[in-house]
């Protein structure tokens, strides 16, 4: 059991999904279940500010992973295929004001930990190592500076077509990290005994093989 925990943009999605490839082992992106929630309460037009409304959501929010051979993973959401619309930026503003509604998280909590089933698993997110997994073996937590975090969200984003601007990205990213930092319940921080790795300046696979050192042997 690995857990990679960071901020948006930190490189923690494709270091997961490829450091669980290597390991043969299950992938977890966590984030996506919120997101989820969020798109599901997009769709129903549901009130931010109404915590029961997004309770319910998601409760009644049915959410799959559909693994494809050497293709992105897509995410189907109450039946409908909502893969691109996950990644966009208003998805995850969306995604973070509804995870800091504890009710929310702790409905989502029992879901997340179902994914752990042998050889093993690989989660990715920002309380995985202290929250939900507190006994994992292995954690790791990734970071990187906020304006190069910025500038992979916008490469990423313009090679899918969406118009974004660095400075816009920018300031989303940082109102995303005081968010995700301040809030009561669950906030994002390294476990005490996670692996701290600043990504900024490094290549994926240099990442990916400083992640697999600290997993000499797996372990579920």
């Amino acid at each position: 059991m690995l857990t990679i925990d960071g901020p948006s943009g930190a490189g923690k999605g494709t270091v997961s999904r490829m450091v669980a490839s290597r390991l043969g082992w299950h992938y977890l992106d966590s984030g996506a279940l919120y997101r989820a929630v969020g798109v599901a309460a997009s769709w129903a037009n549901l009130d931010l500010s109404d915590s029961a409304a997004l309770v319910r959501c998601a409760f009644d929010t049915t959410v799959t992973f559909r693994e494809q051979a050497g293709a992105e993973m897509r995410v189907i959401v109450n039946g409908v295929d909502a893969t691109d619309e996950l990644r966009l930026e208003t998805t995850g503003a969306v995604a973070s004001a509804i995870a800091a509604i504890p009710e929310v998280r702790s409905a989502l909590k029992e879901r997340q930990r179902a994914f752990r089933v042998a050889p093993g698993l690989v989660a990715d997110g920002r309380d995985m190592g202290t929250v939900i997994f507190p006994d994992a073996p292995y954690k790791v937590f990734l970071t990187a500076s906020a304006e190069e975090r910025a500038e992979r969200r916008y490469k990423q984003l313009k090679d899918k077509g969406v118009s974004v601007t660095i400075d816009g990205l920018l300031r989303e990213i940082l109102a995303r990290d005081a968010r995700d930092a301040q809030r009561t319940v669950a906030p994002l921080r390294p476990a005490e005994d996670a692996v701290l790795i600043d990504t900024t300046g490094l290549a994926i696979d240099a990442v990916v093989q400083r992640v697999l050192a600290l997993v000499p042997t797996p372990v579920a």
